[in-house]
């Protein structure tokens, strides 16, 4: 099975022998962050730091002339990856034989949120969500299927992976988190994800429904939730609080707007790109789920993408769904974490990359080659070694 291992530009730059030691794991590709959200992170092994803070979501390129004149654009990068920092990496990945991807992670942005709350998701209490760009507005629309296009096709990838392609909700690795007091399960991280800003009302009243009714009825539902109900099956327990027919117009207006959107993010993609770049989204098979990992139909995504990426750690691999419609040149990459501190499991990688495979992957992602210590890729090299 073809793998690749996820890297920023900052666990490169500045260290010459990062290139070879990526190399020497056994892979034979890099998904390299061409755009990236906020985050704080390691580098164990970068002779100038330990740790590097990115400070905002940004594009870790020279943004284009595209975004001129445009309210919504993107941010260049601070001083954690400075001027064309994914070039620079990615070169010295190239030179060392590895395959460059890109990697963008699109609707999760907190200072666009911040700048902009108007576009930021608005949950039926109306606290906003600013790391949430509502996917529904027509400016969020536009600036994510450009953003797509533009960091997905850099000088010399051979594919892209897109990330965080659809809705995003409660559910946030802010700074300091502390939301989970109240164990609110899936239904209630639903709940709360839903959108009451301008335009997802008016996406409510096309589907026949009334936002403030919709709205009074979501607290309502959640209300024995935040005492403590426990009672969550998913989907069966957002019809029972919502009402079946009430539940599936909201998700009927969610599907749609995700539906779309991803399809026209792939499509910008693929008109920029040369013939044969790979576009493969970060995907969970629930349509309905929020976050990175965004909830599509697995049918209708691998019609336009080539593939998907999907979280398999911890024993968990929701390939099935996928599977049944892949083709005989669908890409189904199991995402494996490899950092044993962040709850992965390197020593395990040959098992977990077998029982992907049963399910129907046909590569490995390794999250995160930068991130990683000695001895979790040591365990790395030693399970690609024995495939």
């Amino acid at each position: 099975m073809k793998a690749s291992a996820f890297v920023y530009p900052w666990d490169v730059n500045g260290d010459p022998g990062a290139p070879a030691r990526i190399a020497g794991l056994g892979v034979g590709q890099v998904t390299l962050a061409a755009a990236y959200h906020s985050t704080r992170a390691l580098t164990p092994r970068h002779p100038r730091h330990r740790i590097v803070t990115a400070e905002y979501a940004a594009v870790l390129y020279p943004p284009g002339g595209r975004w001129a004149g445009r309210g919504l654009r993107p941010y260049p990068a601070g001083r954690w990856a400075p001027g064309n920092a994914y070039g620079e990496a990615a070169d010295a990945l190239a030179a060392a034989g590895l395959e460059v991807h890109t990697w963008v992670v699109l609707a999760h942005n907190s200072r666009l949120g911040a700048e902009h709350p108007d576009i930021s998701v608005v949950n039926a209490y109306g606290d906003r969500y600013p790391w949430a760009p509502c996917i529904a507005q027509p400016a969020t629309r536009a600036y994510l299927v450009d953003l797509a296009a533009e960091a997905a096709v850099r000088p010399g990838a051979h594919g892209t992976e897109l990330e965080s392609l659809g809705w995003y909700g409660l559910a946030h690795l802010h700074a300091h988190d502390k939301t989970a007091g109240v164990g609110l399960g899936e239904a209630g991280q639903y709940l709360m994800s839903l959108c009451f800003c301008p335009s997802c009302r008016v996406g409510y009243g096309a589907h026949g429904l009334d936002a403030d009714e919709l709205a009074a009825a979501v607290r309502t539902a959640l209300e024995p939730l935040w005492r403590g109900a426990a009672d969550d099956e998913g989907w069966p327990t957002v019809d029972r609080l919502l009402g079946a027919d009430t539940a599936a117009a909201t998700r009927a207006w969610r599907d749609t707007t995700a539906h779309t959107l991803q399809e026209e993010a792939v499509t910008a993609v693929r008109a920029a790109a040369p013939a044969g770049f790979q576009v493969l989204l970060h995907a969970d098979p629930v349509s309905y789920h929020c976050g990175a990992n965004a909830g599509v139909d697995p049918a209708r995504i691998l019609s336009v993408a080539d593939g998907v990426v999907v979280p398999c750690t911890g024993g968990t691999a929701p390939l099935a769904p996928f599977a049944a419609h892949a083709g005989e040149r669908t890409v189904l990459a199991a995402n494996l974490t490899v950092v044993a501190g962040m709850g992965g499991g390197p020593g395990t990688l040959a098992a977990d990359a077998a029982r992907a495979r049963a399910r129907g992957a046909t590569e490995l992602r390794l999250y995160h080659a930068g991130l990683a210590s000695d001895g979790d890729l040591e365990a790395v090299r030693e399970a690609l070694a024995a495939r």
